[in-house]
């Protein structure tokens, strides 16, 4: 590279390439530089580059979550634990939680990245800042900060600087954090939308292309399934990033390349990936309001709002009757005379 740059600058000025006593590779373009420094400095910025991308994305799909939920507020369904039919939620409040969850992978990311602006610019060799002038440091890294508009800092210890990349890894986890609550919600959404009639069938996904070459009308959760892949990806370029932050030797961390390929690997999948999954997928979604309301109506989990009423081994044995007769515990309820139906529709809805 510095010879590049060296040639460039005679051919700039006139002169022929290689006539470097003129301008030299290493006297003048490396002039109080090391690659101990300036590799990892570069490393930084370019993540801090792809942050920045990165984060107005998931803004916007926060709000896409977020007008879904309340899209949904009113509509009930059954709550789930374990698989299994537990007390009724909302669609609504459940995509509420989604968002959440994925606005605070996306404040973590905007945290971790912090640390990214501490650079080691100026610590050349093993961070003894060897062969630099007196506030040469200073000075370059505010006209770097400058240059890339972006709020560059020395990081005080030079010799951490040059032998941690605990900025980066911070950053690669708080990415895998978000790819692990993407991958979630993307699994919740194929199970919700299973179907349509040997599977739940809760929500209704757009379709935004064939689902089957052999079954005609067949939909299928592409989008979600290529959500979750993009999150197994970023899962592991994190693993390689640790691996490589903790396989450096005293003063200098030399796995540096395989971290920022990870990384930047990383935010290219969410940076191409996010507003597609958010405007074909997530904006798009529809309720499927009667499925809801028998879920609700039919699961014999509700006998858990009328236990304190009728006491836990009571409501046990009616769960219990409400499966293997078919009948919902509002009707054996009533029919059994347990309670009346206005105090039933009270606690049931």
């Amino acid at each position: 590279t510095n010879e590049v740059i060296a040639n460039i600058a005679l051919e700039i000025i006139g002169k022929k390439k290689g006539n470097y006593e003129v301008i030299h590779p290493n006297d003048h373009v490396n002039m109080s530089q090391s690659s101990n420094d300036t590799f990892p400095t570069a490393m930084h910025v370019a993540i801090l580059f792809n942050v920045k991308q990165v984060l107005p994305i998931l803004d916007e799909l926060i709000k896409t979550i977020i007008k879904k939920a309340k899209e949904f507020s009113n509509y009930q369904k059954i709550g789930r634990t374990h698989l299994m039919d537990a007390l009724p939620v909302t669609l609504g409040s459940e995509f509420a939680a989604y968002a959440t969850a994925i606005a605070k992978a996306r404040d973590a990311i905007f945290e971790a990245k912090k640390e990214l602006e501490y650079v080691a610019l100026g610590g050349t060799a093993v961070g003894t800042a060897a062969n630099t002038p007196k506030g040469y440091r200073t000075i370059a890294i505010s006209e770097l900060a400058k240059i890339s508009k972006l709020p560059l800092k020395p990081q005080q210890d030079m010799q951490f600087a040059l032998q941690s990349r605990f900025a980066v890894a911070s950053v690669s986890s708080a990415l895998r954090n978000l790819a692990l609550e993407l991958g979630r919600i993307s699994n919740d959404i194929r199970l919700m939308a299973s179907g349509p009639f040997a599977g739940l069938s809760e929500i209704v996904i757009p379709a935004v292309h064939a689902g089957s070459s052999i079954m005609p009308g067949k939909v299928n959760p592409s989008l979600a399934e290529c959500m979750n892949m993009v999150c197994f990806d970023i899962l592991g370029n994190d693993s390689t990033v640790a691996l490589a932050a903790q396989a450096g030797q005293f003063e200098l961390n030399v796995m540096l390349p395989v971290m920022l390929k990870s990384l930047l690997d990383s935010m290219d999948m969410l940076r191409n990936f996010v507003p597609v999954y958010s405007k074909n997928l997530i904006d798009g979604l529809t309720a499927n309001k009667e499925k809801l309301r028998q879920y609700v109506e039919n699961s014999p989990v509700m006998v858990t709002f009328l236990s304190p009423k009728l006491g836990y081994q009571a409501s046990a044995d009616l769960y219990k009757e409400s499966l293997r007769t078919g009948k919902t515990i509002r009707q054996l309820v009533i029919s059994k005379g347990l309670m009346s139906e206005k105090d039933v529709k009270a606690l049931l809805g």
